[in-house]
């Protein structure tokens, strides 16, 4: 039972992509690990899947839409405005009643405020907003009056804000949370970790990652990837996606060297550690998680990439980081190159630990904790 002068930070996300999971994960073990006072109670809710059973059909939507029509992205904020499903989660919240709420997710920083304002809470609870899109040119959605702090990963992200009309002083630079599981790890944790995954600990190995949706261009550019005469090993990983699984194991039957075919996992960072090289769409938050693991990566450009992803694309390109993959037939030489060129393999590798940001998690744990009352503050201190 949580103490009556104990801090309550409630954190608001939804299952619409893997990233915003995770954000809000690392946020919760954050503030778990980085709260310097003696507690604090930190709960985590699904706004949309909980508010109602329509918005949350609504979510299951939202993941099509990611895979199939990412242009229909707008009609998607159009539905849920109209459903207005803070009328559902008002008592929940009431119950409650956290000191600070923290959206890691631009549909429910819309819903919390609402909430806020039609309780006259505005005053008294701060909202907090952390975009875990790290680069110039993601969804305008972002942006919302109703929040009193924006935690993002870069100036460019800050810059984006600020063209939306959000007020400079309403913003902080801090990174992304990231989990502090991602992480670089010695060539024997590696090793370990790909014997665990029943694979040869000393092999070049290939992370084919589809994501928490699977789809998109990644089980084309599988296929055309075993196909390829190549001394290395792969794992791929289908997400949520049960058909996408069934399939990757049917292409896999194909491949001329070892390749383990992994459903949905919570240890994405051993996945992550245990490979040399990843082939993925960049979302913003693998993306990171990745470089925090000093992973370089293959970028799935064969379709133009989101808006709120070109920004990493460009990002990780310009710096050595990663390689920009425009048709799926070139994924085989694209790895040749890195199988036999140690030298470009470690160039990128230092480039993928010189984009890391150490700390961004702290950072962002001191700025939601200096919201608190002073009273809380001083009775954990």
């Amino acid at each position: 039972m949580t103490q009556q002068n104990t801090p309550k930070i409630l954190i608001i996300s939804s299952d619409t992509g893997g990233g915003h999971k995770s954000a809000a994960q690392a946020i919760a073990v954050g503030l778990q690990r980085f709260w310097h006072g003696e507690s604090v109670a930190v709960r985590i809710m699904k706004a949309a899947e909980e508010s109602h059973r329509l918005t949350d059909r609504l979510v299951s939507f939202y993941n099509w839409i990611l895979r199939h029509k990412q242009g229909w992205m707008k009609y998607l904020y159009w539905a849920v405005n109209k459903l207005r499903p803070e009328t559902h989660l008002k008592s929940q919240f009431e119950k409650w009643c956290p000191h600070i709420v923290v959206s890691v997710h631009p549909l429910t920083q819309h819903i919390f405020g609402r909430i806020l304002r039609e309780l006259n809470l505005s005053d008294q609870i701060p909202l907090v907003t952390v975009v875990t899109d790290p680069c110039y040119g993601f969804w305008k959605g972002w942006a919302c009056d109703d929040v009193s702090l924006y935690l993002v990963a870069n100036e460019e992200a800050k810059k984006q804000l600020i063209d939306y009309g959000v007020s400079e002083d309403r913003i902080r630079i801090s990174g992304l949370p990231l989990h502090p599981k991602f992480r670089e790890v010695t060539e024997a944790d590696a090793q370990s970790a790909r014997k665990a995954f029943g694979l040869n600990p000393d092999k070049f190995t290939v992370f084919v990652n589809a994501g928490w949706v699977g789809g998109g261009n990644i089980p084309s550019i599988f296929r055309e990837l075993v196909r390829g005469e190549l001394d290395v090993q792969a794992i791929f990983l289908a997400g949520k996606n049960e058909e996408l699984r069934l399939e990757a194991e049917e292409i896999a039957k194909t491949a001329k060297f070892p390749v383990k075919v992994i459903g949905y996992s919570e240890d994405v960072e051993k996945l992550m550690q245990s490979a040399n090289v990843m082939i993925s769409k960049l979302g913003g938050l693998t993306t990171f998680e990745a470089l925090a693991c000093r992973l370089p990566i293959i970028a799935d450009i064969t379709t133009p990439p989101m808006p709120q992803e070109a920004g990493t694309v460009k990002l990780i390109a310009s710096r050595g980081a990663g390689i920009l993959l425009k048709h799926a037939i070139d994924i085989v030489p694209m790895i040749r190159s890195l199988v036999n060129d140690s030298d470009k393999y470690r160039k990128m590798k230092v480039a993928a630990g010189e984009l890391s940001v150490p700390n961004s998690t702290e950072q962002i744990i001191r700025e939601i904790t200096s919201l608190l009352p002073m009273r809380e503050r001083s009775v954990a201190a």
